[in-house]
């Protein structure tokens, strides 16, 4: 069985804020500037310095229709597509309506996007049928958001910041809902090792689960450890299966580990395109946006394509951008391939997918609510619904900034009371830190692009095996591990039950999307340390469009 609490020391300090913000990326550090003069004390922990996180490494940019022509209407089409009939279209609609403004306050906390002729130059991505991506520094957007948002919270003297903060658990008033959390800080003095925080509300904005499979272009902080702290908190997670793998991830070969380097889909958006090791351009054919499809089909084109030639990775063409272009657009990306070899100047880049975002998350209402009273989550960590089965290119950032700013317009008008957190009677317990790369093994091989019964249940069982291993050694390794292995799980009897492809789900034993079975989503709760999985019908949303205005 999963541990239903993480071992850990005794707290050796305490202190109160209003508010926890767990996470200090986009989506975290909106929801401190948007609380700030609306609450008391603002307390963002961060698990390693404030810019470490997946904001730092957007590169492509931030979709909204802000560009001539362009509406939300037209933004809402290419979501719902992208999404293959799971998105919540409530949900979508906020983001794309309130979306433009949203955009429009980021710049007025300091952000600069990249401009052309006085007016925000916007580019193209995969699945948008207009150019709608803000960007900066050219390729380096989420840098530029991130150094924005960072100097406005350091202006506000009512938000503090705990860096190197490993939330560990939840701590739970007498009625199930939030009492406080507990925090594993490596620092100095009085605050050093397990503390807790007495606190009125949560807010989860930590990110991703990019650890759990053996390549990703996530950064190593990204562990699941918001989804798994909910999770064991009684949360529910909602649409874990939903994994999306980028279709150009930079190839390293065989034995490369961890956080990969990533072509954005911007480079294929100014006219790069893939070709196979014959130079035959594979995604002609394949859908009416050729090389940019949705990120889904054009990993499935690419994954397929090395499958019947028995290569390991398919390639970029970006060489017809010429020199001045590369250095002027996508400055970042072009030293990054030359640190490996790599010139796209004058070489073809090797590609291959890897795993990128999870569109699942912690399940919350269209205003960041949780199930559990107190808890919010908002952006990667959450599934809002926005992003159903795959998400849209340059969604993700603005995810974070919609429903952030939405849980500021609710969050202080329900601050739960002080409350004293109850016993916890379940065992403690955590995972040796060794299980991690077994799992990731298992994870990369059977619950990857291409998933299938006999794969998913081989992981199952591996899952099961790795659960029941204890540590007497506890901490931040053996947390981690402890909640790469317990999403691990979950996301894996998920993907186990949706007997269909759709979206970023690809089962090759049953290679057609089934409205007729699957229109819904798979909610999973955890009893007694098993994953308990139950799906949730919902008519497909992709039947509503409307025709672009």
């Amino acid at each position: 069985m999963i541990p239903s609490r993480l071992a850990s020391p005794a707290p050796g300090w305490t202190t109160e804020a209003d508010v926890v913000i767990v996470g200090s990326g986009i989506a975290g550090l909106t929801a401190a500037l948007r609380l700030y003069g609306r609450v008391g004390k603002i307390l963002v922990v961060t698990k390693d310095v404030l810019n470490a996180g997946s904001t730092q490494w957007a590169q492509g940019g931030i979709a909204a229709a802000l560009g001539p022509g362009d509406t939300p209407a037209q933004h809402e089409r290419d979501t719902l597509v992208a999404g293959a009939g799971a998105c919540d279209l409530d949900a979508v609609r906020i983001l794309v309506n309130e979306g433009p403004d949203a955009v429009r306050e980021l710049i007025s906390w300091g952000a600069v996007f990249d401009q052309h002729d006085g007016a925000l130059s916007l580019t193209r991505e995969g699945g948008h049928h207009r150019d709608r991506i803000a960007h900066a520094g050219g390729d380096a957007t989420g840098a530029e958001i991130q150094r924005a948002l960072i100097a406005a919270v350091e202006a506000a003297p009512a938000i503090e910041v705990i860096q190197h903060a490993l939330a560990v658990d939840l701590l739970r008033a007498e009625d199930g809902g939030v009492a406080g959390v507990t925090l594993h800080v490596l620092g100095e003095g009085q605050r050093d090792g397990v503390g807790a925080v007495r606190c009125r509300a949560v807010v989860l904005a930590s990110g991703g689960l990019g650890q759990v499979f053996s390549q990703s272009t996530n950064p190593a902080v990204s562990t699941g450890d918001g989804m798994a702290l909910a999770l064991r908190a009684g949360a529910v997670l909602r649409d874990l299966e939903f994994v999306q793998f980028h279709p150009t991830v930079m190839y390293l070969g065989p034995d490369s580990h961890g956080q990969q380097p990533l072509i954005s889909e911007a480079v294929r958006g100014e006219g790069a395109f893939l070709v196979d090791f014959e130079g035959n351009r594979f995604m002609q054919g394949v859908h009416e946006l050729a090389d940019l499809a949705p990120r889904d089909v054009v990993a499935k084109a690419i994954t397929r394509r090395m499958f019947e030639s028995g290569h390991d990775h398919m390639w970029l063409d970006a060489r017809h951008l010429g020199a001045e272009f590369w250095e002027r657009r996508f400055p970042t990306i072009l030293v990054t391939c030359r640190s490996y070899g790599v010139d796209p100047v004058v070489d073809l880049i090797p590609v291959a997918p890897a795993q990128h975002y999870a569109s699942g998350g912690v399940a919350t209402d269209l205003w960041g609510r949780s199930s559990v009273p107190g808890l919010y989550a908002t952006g990667e960590v959450a599934c809002s619904g926005v992003h159903g089965a795959n998400r849209l290119a340059s969604n993700s950032l603005l995810e974070g900034l919609v429903f952030s700013r939405r849980i500021a317009e609710v969050l202080p008008g329900e601050l739960r009371d002080w409350s004293d957190a109850t016993g916890d009677p379940r065992s403690p317990g955590v995972l040796p830190e060794s299980a991690r790369h077994p799992m990731q093994k298992l994870m990369t091989e059977q619950v990857g692009v291409l998933r299938s019964a006999s794969g998913l249940a081989l992981a199952a069982k591996g899952l099961t095996e790795l659960a029941g291993l204890r540590s007497d050694t506890v901490g931040p390794d053996e947390w981690e591990t402890t909640n790469l292995v317990t999403i691990s799980t979950a996301l894996t009897a998920a993907a186990g039950l949706r007997e269909e492809t759709r979206g970023s789900h690809w089962r090759d034993d049953f290679p057609e999307r089934d409205d007729q079975h699957w229109a819904g989503h798979f909610d999973v709760s955890l009893v007694d340390g098993v994953p308990v999985v139950s799906f949730q019908a919902a008519p497909a949303t992709d039947i509503v469009l409307q025709e672009p205005s």
